[in-house]
């Protein structure tokens, strides 16, 4: 993963409804599940009523000493059965609706996957690790809070709310009004001040725990770059600082909390004296039995309590989702789902994957006076094989992000085929092959490292392609063959072993263009000759970028290209360059000498 930051990459993004991806497709999916779900929850707190209600009943029938305790036969059976009903119902409702919800995270886990390729393409320039870290760890969950905290709560609310002022208003018109209002204070009001108030800072903590996780991860992988400049201390002291802040900000909120809660106890301690006034009003004229009704109605609004009180953090919690539903929403479409959605935008429509770039600009958004690359125009057919030269930050790395997709340019366009670069999204995967600088291998078997190329790929796929790229001797001597562990980063193998066995993954991708970024970096000259030489013969007739400072192998290929503090100083075939250009040959007599020192 690259550690070089976009500052779009932390810019508040704006988010719609109407264009969410990662929500509202999925309350359908299960809907029986969800449905059951919500009926369950709203059945509880109906069980919880009746049996307030019934209790209030039959304590004041109790109290008021009967003629004959038959008479309250009918309460005590309705309270046995809520007795019963309440935790069973509370059960089931929570199995099912955590069922259904975890169905669904493990549906937007797999998504969220799916839109990372498989050479993290993705996360090249816009992202840095800590970035994916907040992705992976933290955004799904706030979706399974969003579902679990707030959709289903508020429903269960609100249902049981309206249920019971109606209840209220068949009695007497203006206590459902009056109970009604009191409702929409509870349900809407508190919730609305909560989001206006406590929302935007917990916003805030969200953002400050996503910048945590992105400086500790950068601080943390360059630990030995601040003990050697001894700033040690100066480390510590921004990791307290950050902590300190997100603390103390977490603290406000908790006050507040506390606050509104108090709030919210004595908006529902008025509603219950609402009911008192209310029922002994209307029950007055019952003789003995006003007592009874009385305690019932009143005992029978507490419940309503449970469905209230998580509303309002619910509320909160949901505006404060509405970033990481933004983020995610901001992911490239997965393949699949493209597939799948019939979406046109699938890998064959950029067949036969052709490169242009016309009159391209880029800076980044950071740093916008430096045009990294400015007014570059090029044209690669397809299966032509092309060295691209420069110097360190001349725009090499650059120009191949925006032919990948990974990048828009400033201005002017980048199109693979038929369609913009920036289409391709995690399709990419299938379009592109990457060889890089240090070819990295999972801690894990051959045999896995080799299915990222291709996870459909059989054994004998996998070993005829270690065979083609010269690794049959070395699958031989392997204890478990394909089944041999490769160690930590691949240390058990040499460095142009692991440039092969990479080329082996890129042979099993079958990928149309392959990029290939200082591909012999540390390797020994004749390593490296052996290596770009079967690089290049076995991607014979697909398209071949090269990125180099070396020149070895550079006069296989069918052009070569040279950038200049971001523009194309020359571009021509090798053995004609090596004629007509001063440069070139200048390079090339370096180079030469160069290895011949070595």
């Amino acid at each position: 993963l690259n550690a070089r930051t976009s500052s779009a990459a932390n810019e508040p993004r704006s988010f719609s409804w109407k264009d969410d991806r990662w929500v509202l497709p999925f309350l359908s999916r299960y809907k029986k599940t969800l449905l059951l779900a919500l009926t369950l929850g709203v059945a509880t707190i109906s069980f919880a009523v009746g049996l307030m209600f019934t209790s209030g009943y039959l304590i004041a029938g109790s109290a008021e000493m009967p003629y004959s305790v038959l008479l309250l036969s009918t309460p005590l059976l309705f309270v046995r059965l809520f007795v019963v009903g309440k935790p069973v119902l509370q059960y089931f409702e929570r199995l099912t609706s955590h069922d259904w919800v975890l169905r669904i995270t493990s549906i937007l886990r797999k998504k969220l996957y799916l839109s990372f390729d498989e050479n993290g393409i993705f996360f090249s320039s816009t992202y840095r690790l800590g970035d994916a870290l907040g992705l992976v760890a933290e955004d799904i969950g706030h979706i399974q809070n969003l579902y679990l905290r707030t959709v289903l709560p508020a429903v269960i609310a609100w249902t049981s709310g309206l249920a019971l002022t109606i209840v209220l208003g068949c009695y007497t018109w203006w206590i459902g009004i009056a109970f009604g209002a009191v409702i929409l204070i509870e349900l809407v009001v508190v919730p609305a001040v909560s989001v206006s108030i406590n929302g935007i800072r917990q916003e805030r903590a969200k953002q400050l725990t996503r910048e945590l996780y992105a400086h500790t991860t950068d601080n943390l992988l360059g630990i030995y770059d601040w003990k050697l400049s001894g700033r040690r201390d100066e480390y510590l002291r921004l990791c307290d600082e950050q902590i300190e802040a997100l603390t103390s900000l977490r603290n406000e909120g908790h006050r507040f909390d506390r606050g509104r809660d108090l709030a919210v106890s004595i908006a529902f301690i008025l509603g219950a004296l609402l009911i008192i006034v209310w029922s002994t009003w209307y029950f007055q004229g019952t003789a003995d039995s006003s007592s009874n009704w009385i305690l019932a109605f009143t005992l029978g609004y507490f419940p309503l309590i449970d469905a209230i009180t998580p509303l309002p953090n619910a509320a909160v919690e949901a505006r404060g989702h509405r970033d990481a539903l933004a983020r995610l929403n901001d992911l490239p479409q997965p393949c699949e789902e493209r597939k799948t959605t019939g979406d046109s935008r699938n890998v064959e429509r950029f067949a036969p994957f052709d490169i242009e770039l016309d009159h391209v600009r880029f800076a980044y958004p950071d740093a916008p006076a430096t045009m990294l690359l400015d007014n570059v125009s090029l044209t690669i057919p397809p299966g032509q094989h092309i060295a691209i030269l420069g110097k360190s930050g001349a725009g090499k790395s650059t120009l191949a992000s925006l032919v990948r997709g990974d990048i828009d340019p400033a201005s002017g366009t980048v199109r693979i085929g038929s369609g913009s670069a920036g289409e391709l999204g995690s399709c990419a995967s299938a379009v592109f092959g990457v060889i890089q600088q240090s070819t990295y291998l999972f801690n894990t078997t051959l045999r896995d490292n080799l299915l990222i190329g291709r996870a459909d790929a059989t054994d004998e796929e996998l070993e005829a392609a270690l065979d083609s790229v010269g690794l049959h001797a070395l699958r031989m001597r392997l204890p478990r063959s394909l089944d041999t562990l490769v160690d930590e980063a691949g240390l058990r193998f040499s460095g142009g072993e692991r440039h092969r066995i990479a080329l082996a993954r890129i042979l099993l991708q079958d990928a149309p263009i392959v990029i290939l970024d200082e591909p012999t970096v540390g390797l020994d000259p004749l390593t490296e000759h052996d290596v770009i030489t079967e690089i290049l013969d076995h991607l014979e007739g697909k398209t071949v970028l090269m990125i180099t400072h070396h020149l070895m192998g550079v006069s296989r290929m069918d052009r070569v290209i040279y950038l200049k503090e971001g523009s194309i100083e020359f571009d021509g075939v090798p053995d004609e360059l090596e004629q007509t250009n001063d440069f070139y040959r200048a390079l090339l007599a370096l180079d030469r000498g160069s290895n011949l020192t070595a």
